[in-house]
């Protein structure tokens, strides 16, 4: 999919008509794959967009510290020039407050519309230990099953826990590692056991079963729903 650059809405010409269509265009594609429940990348790069020209229109300085990842050096001095520049020319600034006036409530829509999924697939995971859970649980293994399938995806996963600015954000790597079918003979617990047996380098694992009834695409809906939540239980 196509995204909007980081600075579209102060690139090129400031016309309220042409970033009001760029931006229909963008909007109707992210819908597209909405309506596909498709969730991922583009609900996390919507939110970006909206968090994005918010900032811009609050506080220059305030982007700055909120994307200093997403954002180049180069990207942030385009900005603040023109904040600068808008600041001196009326007509300018009203045409970029318009701009995101609009821009703000349309892709807040979308968000929502995303929320709305995701919050729906969230609410129909169920999580579970298998076996004994050891008190270090930043790194194990997942078993994914969906819809009414006996198909499992099985899953390595790495917890990191780091602070910023007095807060604490958590990530999770994950690795896919097979396809399994689930049996009378392939249990999650001969499964955690086989697991066990065949890498070393994790003798005493945390393993987790997440179960849905639903069939929605794993790379782009379920698998980073459910890392999500499994990041909510472990932590």
């Amino acid at each position: 999919m196509k995204s909007l650059s980081e600075t579209w809405f102060a690139e090129g010409r400031i016309d309220f008509e042409l970033k009001k269509y760029t931006l229909l265009a963008y909007l109707q594609e992210v819908n597209r794959y909405f309506n596909d429940n498709k969730l991922y990348p583009q609900l996390a790069d919507i939110i970006f967009h909206y968090n994005n020209i918010v900032a811009f229109r609050e506080n220059k300085k305030y982007l700055q510290e909120q994307f200093p990842k997403k954002l180049t050096g180069l990207q942030l001095e385009k900005l603040q020039l023109l904040y600068e520049q808008m600041i001196e020319d009326d007509e300018l600034m009203k045409e970029l407050e318009d701009i995101i006036h609009y821009s703000a409530a349309r892709i807040s829509k979308s968000i929502s519309t995303g929320t709305e999924i995701y919050e729906f697939v969230e609410s129909s995971i169920s999580i579970s230990p298998v076996g004994l859970i050891p008190l270090d649980t930043r790194e194990g293994y997942f078993f994914l099953s969906s819809g009414s399938t006996r198909s499992i995806r099985l899953y390595h996963y790495r917890l990191s826990i780091f602070e910023k600015h007095d807060e604490k954000y958590r990530s999770i790597k994950t690795q896919f590692l097979e396809n399994r079918t689930r049996s009378v003979a392939g249990t999650y617990e001969q499964i955690k056991t086989e697991l066990i047996r065949l890498k070393k380098d994790l003798p005493n694992p945390a393993v987790y079963a997440i179960e849905t009834t639903l069939s929605y695409p794993i790379e782009e809906t379920l698998l980073p729903v459910a890392k999500r939540r499994l990041v909510k239980v472990i932590c």
